[in-house]
């Protein structure tokens, strides 16, 4: 990928001015998503937030056998 001078002079000017610069390929995603975000051709990315419940299930095999109980099929 080649770039204009001032571009480039631009990118080694902010690389430089950095205390711990990132590299050039992390520069180039960040400007790129920021981009394309601002643009509406890329979402947001958040997190997923899982609230646990103030109370829990008073069953202790959920995490093993979370498959049977959202089918339906282990109804201990």
């Amino acid at each position: 990928m080649t770039f204009p001078d001032d571009l480039a002079k631009a990118m080694d000017d902010y690389l430089q001015s950095q205390e711990a610069p990132p590299s050039l390929t992390t520069l180039m995603q960040a400007a790129l998503r920021e981009y394309l975000r601002e643009r509406g051709f890329l979402r947001e990315f958040r997190p997923l937030k899982i609230t646990p419940a103030k109370k829990g299930s008073g069953r202790s095999d959920i995490s093993q056998n979370h498959d049977l109980y959202l089918t339906g099929l282990n109804k201990k």
